[in-house]
């Protein structure tokens, strides 16, 4: 029964994709070919009541299917007029369609970082592009070796990236691991976190730098799955226990604001030691919620 109710979960997904995405493709291409700010803006508000419409009807589907698999913990107050840092867990793929579950229509678009090389993926690369969503260049130690003129350019297409977001209220998540929670990267990072990987600060570092006049609300956001994290493929057939979803807001210090990540030693560090006592509380969390629940 879970198996066929995937394979509906699956079609009716694709019907929904497909159609929402054509006309999303049409606005897009209009805001390409429209390079004037007041329409751009314009375009971009359409764009994005297209994408909430898309995962609400995702979500929806889900809970019909399913149940109500997602349970919120607890969950501040929240509001579409303010812009928001979001930094969340992450165990597993389907943590993104939760996310987008719990918060969609409560707080502005969750906007992700994007590898720079994916904006060239056909329909998607245009999609993200057209939605604003922050796109991230990385450059390798060897080719910094061989070019260091290169130095803090990737840092920099970072923060143009994320000052169009000034315009109107945005919500930009981050997961601070930088990759899904296993016990083999647990393992070799030797993290000492017991339900979570090390943090990384460098994605909220920019956005605090480019943004800080905005975004003075942080949403720490603890995602916990009872049994495991389900794959993609669990998610879609409802072949999972719970997730269970808490979010605490956070008023961001104001001495984090505005600092120039890519020069201001300083700043790195208090921002480094911000985010590992953030992560401390994040981990307590998991563990209050595992201790609960006998997992």
């Amino acid at each position: 029964m879970k198996q066929l109710k995937g394979i509906i979960a699956c079609f009716i997904l694709v019907v929904n994709s497909v159609t929402l995405v054509s006309l999303l493709m049409v606005f897009a291409l209009l805001k390409l070919i429209l390079p004037i700010d007041g329409v751009r803006n314009v375009l971009s508000k359409i764009l994005i009541w297209i994408a909430e419409t898309w995962i609400q009807i995702n979500s929806k589907l889900h809970h019909l299917l399913h149940g109500n698999k997602i349970h919120i913990q607890h969950l501040p107050e929240l509001s579409k007029d303010q812009w928001y840092l979001v930094v969340a867990n992450h165990q597993a793929t389907a943590d993104i369609p939760v996310l987008q579950a719990v918060f969609n229509k409560r707080i502005p678009f969750l906007k992700f970082f994007i590898k720079q090389e994916l904006i060239w993926v056909p329909f998607l690369g245009l999609a993200w592009w057209a939605l604003d969503f922050p796109f991230m260049k990385r450059y390798s130690a060897e080719l910094l070796a061989k070019k260091p003129h290169l130095k803090g350019k990737d840092v920099l297409q970072t923060k143009k990236s994320c000052e169009k977001f000034t315009k109107f209220p945005t919500s930009v998540i981050n997961f601070m691991e930088g990759t899904r929670f296993t016990a083999i990267k647990h393992q070799q990072q030797a993290s000492p976190y017991q339900h979570l990987l090390k943090p990384k600060s460098g994605g909220i570092g920019v956005v605090l730098g480019s943004m800080g006049n905005q975004v003075q609300q942080l949403l720490l956001v603890t995602i916990a799955y009872k049994k495991s994290p389900p794959t993609v493929w669990q998610y879609l057939c409802g072949d999972f226990d719970q997730a269970v979803v808490n979010c605490e807001k956070i008023v961001i210090p104001s001495a984090l604001l505005n600092k120039n990540y890519q020069t201001d030693e300083k700043f790195k560090a208090e921002l480094f030691k911000w985010s590992e006592n953030l992560w401390y509380k994040q981990d307590k969390k998991l563990q209050d919620f595992y201790e609960r629940t006998d997992i």
